[in-house]
């Protein structure tokens, strides 16, 4: 994070992610907001993305929609690309306590748990987004003819649209690792580097929203769907992870290569693909987001794991050492970055603390055969009830959390029954 002089800000842009992965927050005068805290209604985490309201456990509904309070720390501003303004990252507290709703409190949590074993986790993530317009309520595609897998140049992305995210992302002190074309046209592939879990999710919340609406003002959409356009491919987020020692040194570095797994690394992946089920709940949060996680894709559908395995829900990157780092594969970029990420590290410290079986790895295609039977929901409703059956991991998590998301999640579900692909798409498309 870092501190500027605010003689010239006019305005703090107050911002904090909820469990639909929306940016709630305040503008706020520079003035008012030097005690770092502003009140909202705590109705917001009462609602559907279609403004319905929710008799939502813990949401505040049957307390008459009381306030909570947003806090920040006003010498610890972050530039914005918005002009004469700066953003205030806050936490959620309800009578100054941390409120049970809060991603990035859940997301703390899950770190000091972590750091009990003297390990700090370390977060990587990779994005994947169509360049889209939006005619008559259908997405069209950003017109790239000549885009190929891994592209880069004009042909790619004939109006330097990632050019100009780019741009903005590195006068806000954003740290990208990549920018390429994605498997299909208009579709990219958005890297943050790797760092420490608090600030790569901060990092990579701000980074969405920033480049959302740079484009929005060239009159594009940058959709994070997982399923934009039903013939073509999907977009997912991967979850890059490891974990440094008390010396600093990549704690799976020398624990990733063949016949060498350590403790550490199969404790993490058998956490991973024992809580399989409930966690595609969180990090694939939408209707949606099942239409991208089928069997025979590239998408995690099945509970099983490999080195250097892309089309497995757990890969084991190739590199060890200071590389070292185990990648999860199902979610999307309709999750909110600190829950996707709290569960997904919760999942693997249960297989850690509890020393679950590691199942044997994959080594068939993944696509025509697999070494499993056991897979993900095939769709929200199934996987929600996955979450609500897991009670290690929902504890884990938080039950407040839980019975709030879930009940959101079942309205939004009752919203879009019997809708068409197009109508699904549609209701989603501006959020996310």
């Amino acid at each position: 994070m870092s501190k500027h002089d605010n003689s010239k800000e006019q305005k703090i842009r107050v911002l904090f992610c909820d469990q639909l992965n929306l940016a709630r927050g305040k503008y706020l005068p520079r003035s008012f907001a030097s005690k770092g805290e502003a009140m909202l209604c705590k109705g917001v985490y009462s609602v559907t993305y279609s403004k319905q309201i929710v008799e939502a456990p813990h949401g505040g509904y049957d307390q008459g929609l009381p306030d909570v309070c947003m806090k920040f720390d006003p010498q610890d501003y972050r530039t914005s690309w918005e002009p004469n303004s700066v953003i205030a990252l806050a936490d959620v507290y309800e009578h100054e306590r941390p409120f049970g709703l809060c991603g990035r409190a859940a997301l703390k949590k899950a770190i000091k748990a972590w750091q009990k074993h003297g390990l700090n986790p370390m977060i990587g993530l990779e994005g994947e987004a169509y360049v889209v317009s939006k005619e008559n309520s259908k997405l069209v595609p950003y017109d790239a003819p000549g885009a190929c897998v891994y592209g880069t140049g004009i042909f790619n992305d004939p109006e330097g649209l990632m050019d100009l995210i780019w741009d903005e992302a590195a006068k806000c002190n954003i740290p990208i690792e990549s920018l390429n074309a994605e498997f299909d046209s208009p579709q990219f592939e958005l890297t943050l580097r790797y760092s420490d879990a608090l600030s790569a999710c901060d990092n990579f919340f701000l980074f969405k929203n920033l480049a959302r609406e740079v484009l929005y003002k060239k009159g594009y959409l940058l959709s994070f769907l997982a399923k934009p356009f039903p013939e073509i491919s999907g977009s997912g987020l991967h979850i890059n992870i490891s974990f440094t020692d008390k010396n600093g040194n990549n704690a799976l570095a020398d624990g990733v290569t063949k016949n060498n797994l350590s403790d550490l690394t199969k404790g993490c992946i058998a956490g991973l693909l024992q809580h399989h089920e409930a966690l595609s709940a969180v990090i694939a949060p939408t209707v949606n987001s099942y239409a991208r996680l089928k069997p025979a894709n590239m998408c995690g559908y099945w509970a099983n794991w490999g080195h250097d395995h892309r089309a497995v829900a757990v890969r084991i990157s190739s590199e060890a050492g200071t590389g070292a780092r185990i990648e999860h594969r199902v979610g999307d970029g309709s999750a909110s970055p600190y829950f996707a990420v709290a569960a997904v590290l919760q999942a693997a410290l249960l297989g850690y603390e509890n020393s679950y079986e590691l199942p044997p790895e994959e080594l068939n295609d993944g696509f025509e055969k697999v070494s499993t039977t056991r897979h993900v929901g095939d769709s929200l409703g199934e996987s929600i009830l996955m979450l609500e059956a897991d009670k290690k991991l929902a504890s884990a998590l938080g039950i407040e959390l839980i019975e709030n998301y879930c009940a959101v999640k079942r309205a939004e579900i009752a919203e879009l029954d019997g809708k068409s692909t197009d109508q699904i798409v549609a209701y989603y498309s501006h959020y996310i």
